[in-house]
């Protein structure tokens, strides 16, 4: 089945997962908002929702990590007041392992995504594809 663009329904879902891949946010919203206004595919457009919802989830799980060594910071601080002190080093380096491993494991997950779109098939990721099916039945 081809897309309205003239290219096969696997590809254009392809290029979702691989936009997703290089952090296309800007991209991935256009693409999406393309696929979701225009193209009549369910499981393309699906596909384009589970590439957004990840790209996003993935961001907001990472901005929040990312207050962890603040937080650590402000306590800090503030016992510095007093005179006092503790080493936040090994929090920041525990958070930056997984920040780093959030980033690795979303790439690796585009990628199979990608390739599996390839042939219009898909990989089940709980939690995304509930909030995907949630959101996305017809009324």
């Amino acid at each position: 089945m081809k897309t309205k663009l003239g290219i096969s329904i696997g590809l254009l879902g392809a290029a979702v997962y691989f936009v997703a891949l290089f952090d296309g946010f800007l991209a991935l919203t256009l693409i999406a908002g393309y696929i979701l206004l225009f193209e009549e595919s369910e499981w393309l457009k699906k596909a384009a929702v589970k590439a957004f919802a990840i790209l996003v989830g993935v961001a907001l799980l990472r901005a929040l990590i990312a207050l962890v060594p603040d937080l650590f910071n402000l306590i800090n601080n503030f016992i510095g007041i007093f005179g006092q002190s503790f080493t936040v080093r090994p929090v920041t380096s525990f958070i930056s392992f997984v920040d780093t491993a959030l980033v690795i494991g979303r790439k690796l997950l585009m990628l199979m995504l990608g390739l599996q779109a390839l042939t219009q098939n898909s990989i089940a990721v709980g939690p995304i594809d509930k909030l995907v099916d949630k959101h996305m039945k017809a009324e």
